[in-house]
């Protein structure tokens, strides 16, 4: 079922998302519902929080070589712990579900490992680079509360809040 991605600025995308214990049917409903949101939406990744369920649940689904954005490659990521395995940053372009039509530049570790549980309770680890990696991190922000808009320079944040006060207001004159 595709569930309803909630958008800035729903104060709900600034909670602290909390440890999934229960590996269970629910939790299981849950993922299969965010990848049908995160397919039918075009994204790349889903935080939990995203469909208004504060859990430490994430997916990403990047695409391959060839372009596709294949089921096999999907990363059901449960409880992460992401730990940056060198100093190296990378830059990338970054866009939201829930922050819609904004993309911006933000900064990034180029090379983590990540520590999580699977579906069914099993840990796992992973070693990710390039856009993996800011993927997994993108995603993972979203549990602590935060969102990419925060991670942009003073002067592109001072750009974003007009942008969207600016929308915000045509929006109402639309209604």
């Amino acid at each position: 079922m595709v569930r309803k991605i909630i958008t800035y600025p729903n104060p709900r995308l600034f909670l602290n998302s909390e440890i999934v214990n229960k590996f269970d049917t629910e939790l299981h409903t849950l993922l299969d519902d965010m990848y049908e949101t995160m397919i039918a939406s075009n994204g790349v990744g889903l935080a939990a929080i995203q469909v208004d369920i504060p859990l430490r649940v994430l997916l990403v689904n990047i695409f391959d070589e060839n372009d596709e954005q294949k089921k096999e490659d999907l990363l059901e990521i449960i409880n992460p712990e992401i730990i940056p395995l060198d100093e190296e940053m990378i830059t990338c372009t970054e866009g939201c579900l829930s922050v819609p039509d904004f993309f911006e530049e933000v900064k990034r570790y180029n090379h983590i490992l990540l520590k999580y549980q699977d579906r069914f309770g099993e840990f796992k680890e992973l070693e990710a680079k390039g856009f993996l990696a800011v993927a997994i991190q993108h995603e993972n922000d979203h549990l602590n509360g935060h969102l990419f808009i925060e991670k942009i320079s003073f002067a592109k944040r001072q750009k974003f809040d007009k942008e969207f006060k600016k929308k915000k207001k045509n929006h109402k004159k639309e209604k």
